[in-house]
């Protein structure tokens, strides 16, 4: 296995352009920001491509609350995007996971999947509690494109189940512990857990809309924009 690693390591650096990249940040991670390198890593391993959830999961539902104000900080994180991102893996996850809720009438709404790592240093600043907010000196699984923040919705009218608390609801009703809920809400966070885990995720104990790919630092964290995604995946279709 290490044989693999310094291999590919090897092979990277190789790459032009990709010494300049492979430098330390501030907290000392490894952070990729330029598209051309993220192309050579999915050279490497096409696992690593960055996937757009519209192209491949139908009739999924995309609100991205942090384009707009409609969230914690009541301003844009990141600039307006009508679709979102994750990596190969987690989009295949995602798609078995909705074709199982549209058989019960169901799907998914997404708030949040890939979101830049200069958007994570940004929404750490006004809360530093790594219960709720990612501490950059980390990197968030969002960072590394295989977090999702998610609910269900009915299939036939769009509309969200009742899950006891909005997203970004930073107390313990938003733990996936806390029982203290009407009968259906409970029931509506188990059927949510119950189909993300079948098919390969993990919940954040402090968040019952967020769901994870275990092995993340399998995964670069990741500092590009939308548009130079969208730009890449063009490239992976032609």
């Amino acid at each position: 296995m290490r044989f693999i690693f310094l291999s590919i390591l090897l092979f990277a650096t190789a790459i032009p352009g990709f010494s300049q990249e492979k430098e330390l940040n501030s907290y000392g991670l490894w952070v990729t920001s330029k598209p051309a390198v993220l192309q050579q890593m999915v050279a490497v391993n096409p696992q690593n491509a960055m996937v757009d959830l519209r192209k491949l999961i139908p009739g999924i539902i995309i609100d991205l609350r942090y384009c707009g104000k409609d969230n914690f900080l009541q301003q844009p994180i990141y600039p307006y995007t009508r679709t979102t991102y994750l990596r190969k893996p987690a989009v295949a996850a995602l798609a078995r996971a909705q074709t199982a809720l549209n058989e019960q009438g169901l799907a998914l709404k997404v708030w949040d999947a890939y979101r830049p790592y200069s958007a994570t240093v940004k929404m750490w600043e006004p809360v530093q509690d790594a219960r709720y907010a990612a501490d950059p000196q980390f990197g968030s699984g969002h960072n590394r494109g295989i977090a999702v923040d998610l609910t269900l919705v009915k299939l036939a009218t769009g509309q969200e189940l009742n899950m006891g608390t909005g997203f970004d609801n930073f107390s313990d009703t938003a733990h996936i512990d806390f029982k203290n809920l009407p009968k259906d809400v409970l029931a509506n966070r188990q059927l949510l857990q119950l189909i993300m885990e079948q098919n390969g995720f993990k919940v954040l104990d402090t968040e019952w809309w967020h769901f994870y790919l275990p092995d993340a630092k399998k995964y670069e964290l990741l500092d590009l924009s939308f548009r130079q995604l969208q730009q890449l995946s063009r490239k992976q279709v032609n």
